[in-house]
């Protein structure tokens, strides 16, 4: 212990380190301690130990006059240690604090990093692993946000980027070489001025959170490039930070969000309170496990040596028990009000929905957000799906949530490539999916429509490779989907045919019409719209290299310039991005949507039954759209027609007269770009084989 620190009794709350200006109040919550070491260290390294004498309600605290921002600590926990009752405590494991802002350092696993002995798992571990572990920072909450306010875009008007933060401008030649990679880097003029050109109103980012590198991938000369082994639920990754890591990454990551927020740019950040980087019964002691194993985990109830897994990555988090709910909430507060960052994206959100072992939607984590008033106001996406027993659960999260809707992408994923009995189904899709939210009061933009995600194929992937190829990954191409619905256009990978090019970039257009033209809230995953490729790996979450890096000197200029047509369009034209539902009823005379086959007769019940179809036309009427504004305001736009054709051939439309008949051919994805003088068409159209036209009704 040591006499070098002047120790007032503090405050149980805030848990976490409070700077106030001349000291620092230290509060940590454990159930099962018996006593708590508060560990501070100098810049050389040299330890100093002050026992916390205080506990009020399970909070252990003290408060530490002229002890201040950049001040290295950590805690070690005294207590049983019985993994058969699920108790892990060693006080010989310096432990990070669950609520630690900044963390500084890596994990280095020796073989001090585990509380068991890795020869004899039954034994204990008594080696010291301070010297090999993170620690936490005390660090300045202070920061001058200026004017600072987000964008709020409301959410059928917001379309979604989902970005790998390191890897969107680790090669970017405008970004100066040491900015590449960081919160900064993302902040730079170029960044922003592309975002900007797109359109994108929001961009998604992934894992920021504190992450751990896992061993098995560094042992394979590999790394953890996706983030999703989260350590630290309020430490922006230290390892994103171009300033340094004794607290200087908050306020980089908070110049980034603030330098987004003046381009109307809103965050949102992708996060996993699913599980933490401490793994299994086998993994390392690094924080929760150390503090209060039982607390914080979810174990088997008749063996709770064992840790009870839906996530696959060896643990998930308690949300039943009430310390772990705060954790997560006041993690989620802190992030609005400290960071202003707008929304989240929750990875595997049904574990989150696991009170006790099966899914409910009504569970306390969705009660608490319902009745927050700093959570429930921002964006909330979920990953509707866990790989546990029930686990599937699109469609079915609270009123206030939006989901990333995979029956969409598995939709208009077979629908491209041919395959049968899509149609009716692809309808449901294009039209916000209203089977799988309308009932629950929710509307179209529940439904975040996307195509391709940083899991999976990128989009230029998508038509290039029928096959997944993730050797790369070290495990002999077993990771990742197999059945992927993509369609190779006639030949796997690399080709330098003309017609199989032509095909593709046609396929890719095909694709973002898609996304753009329905109704929902789009999501581009970044890249895609400069044809990224990853060689057809589809699981590229150990690649920190070029194999996943976006590939700025590459740039499929057509593509790209489509890309900025349609997001604008859609932008330019509310019909595409309605608040509520079509109901098929007449405005104005017109239906507000309607159905026809290509000789121009309405669909029938039968005919979305014909498992052969591959086209659709669509009517949306935008005379008199029933979507007010925001201030009430009935809001009027164009009618257009869409004409989807996924058929091998040509297909010759006839035009229903009831929808009007004069009309502009504005796109054609079987050319390489929109028309910029568009040809008037009355009567009847040929659409190419594979292709989306889109018609908008002429003053002519």
């Amino acid at each position: 212990m040591s006499d070098r620190f002047e120790v007032w009794p503090g405050r149980a709350y805030p848990l976490g380190p409070a700077f106030d200006g001349t000291g620092t109040n230290f509060a940590l919550f454990s159930e099962v301690a018996e006593s708590v070491d508060l560990c501070l260290f100098d810049d050389a390294g040299e330890e100093s130990r002050v026992r916390l004498e205080e506990v009020d309600a399970f909070s252990w605290h003290a408060y530490l006059p002229n002890v201040g921002p950049g001040q290295r600590y950590g805690y070690r926990v005294h207590g049983p240690y019985d993994p058969d009752e699920g108790i892990r405590c060693n006080p010989r494991k310096l432990l990070l604090d669950p609520y630690a802002r900044a963390i500084e350092g890596d994990i280095d696993w020796n073989p001090s990093c585990y509380s068991h002995d890795l020869v004899h798992e039954g034994a204990v571990n008594l080696e010291d692993s301070a010297p090999h572990v993170f620690k936490s920072v005390v660090h300045n909450p202070h920061y001058d946000w200026g004017s600072d306010r987000s964008p709020e875009t409301p959410l059928h008007e917001t379309v979604i980027y989902e970005a790998h933060l390191k890897g969107f401008t680790r090669c970017h030649p405008d970004v100066p070489e040491a900015l590449r990679g960081t919160y900064a880097g993302f902040a730079h003029p170029a960044v922003i001025q592309h975002l900007l050109s797109l359109g994108v109103t929001a961009v998604e980012l992934m894992p920021i959170h504190q992450f751990v590198q896992d061993h098995y991938l560094l042992e394979r000369s590999l790394r953890n490039y996706w983030g999703y082994n989260t350590i630290g639920f309020f430490a922006p990754h230290n390892g994103y930070a171009s300033t340094g890591q004794r607290g200087e990454q908050v306020n980089e990551f908070k110049a980034m969000v603030r330098t987004l927020h003046e381009a109307g740019i809103e965050v949102i950040l992708d996060v996993v309170y699913n599980h933490t980087a401490e793994g299994n019964h086998m993994g390392p002691t690094l924080c929760f496990k150390g503090i209060d194993n039982r607390a914080y985990y979810r174990l088997v109830p008749k063996a709770p040596n064992f840790y009870y897994d839906t996530t696959g990555t060896g643990n998930s988090l308690n949300v039943s028990h009430p310390h772990t709910l705060q954790l997560i909430m006041d993690s989620l507060r802190y992030w609005i009000t400290e960071m202003h960052v707008d929304g989240f994206r929750f990875d595997l959100a049904a574990t989150l929905a696991r009170e006790f072992h099966e899914v409910d939607r009504l569970s306390t984590f969705f009660d608490l957000i319902q009745q927050d008033p700093v959570v429930s106001r921002v964006k909330l996406i979920a990953e509707p799906w866990d790989i546990g027993e029930g686990g599937y659960q699109v469609g079915n999260f609270p009123a206030l949530w939006s989901e990333w809707n995979g029956h969409y992408r598995d939709t208009v994923r077979d629908y491209w490539r041919g395959e049968p009995s899509t149609v009716a189904e692809f309808a449901s899709r294009l039209t916000g999916s209203s089977d799988l939210y309308q009932n629950d009061t929710r509307r179209p933009f529940a439904s975040v429509n996307f195509v391709t995600a940083h899991d999976g194929f990128t989009l230029r992937d998508l038509v290039s490779f029928n096959q997944k190829h993730n050797e790369a990954n070290g495990e002999s191409n077993g990771d990742g989907e197999s059945h992927n619905r993509s369609w190779n256009c006639g030949a796997e990978g690399d080709s330098d045919d003309p017609e199989i090019l032509t095909l593709r970039a046609q396929q890719q257009r095909n694709f973002l019409a898609t996304i753009f033209f329905a109704q929902g809230v789009p999501m581009l995953l970044g890249g895609d719209e400069l044809g990224r490729t990853q060689k057809g790996n589809n699981n590229a979450y150990c690649q920190d290299n070029e194999l996943s890096w976006v590939d700025w000197s590459s740039i499929d200029e057509p593509l790209l310039a489509f890309t900025r047509w349609v997001i604008a369009f859609r932008r330019d034209h509310p019909v595409f991005r309605r608040r509520r539902w079509f109901h098929g009823r007449p405005i104005r005379g017109t239906v507000d949507i309607g159905w026809f086959k290509p000789s121009g007769r309405s669909m029938t019940d039968k005919d979305w039954a014909v498992s052969h179809a591959r086209s659709l036309g669509v009517f949306v009427n935008g005379t008199a759209i029933q979507t007010p504004d925001e201030r009430g305001r009935s809001i009027t736009d164009d009618s257009f027609i869409l004409l989807f054709n996924a058929h091998s051939g040509d297909v010759r439309w006839t035009i229903p007269g009831e929808y009007g008949t004069a009309w502009r051919m504005v796109v054609n994805t079987a050319r390489l770009q929109p028309e910029t003088d568009p040809p008037e068409v009355a009567g009847r159209i040929t659409t190419s084989a594979r292709s989306v036209v889109v018609l908008q009704a002429s003053a002519g």
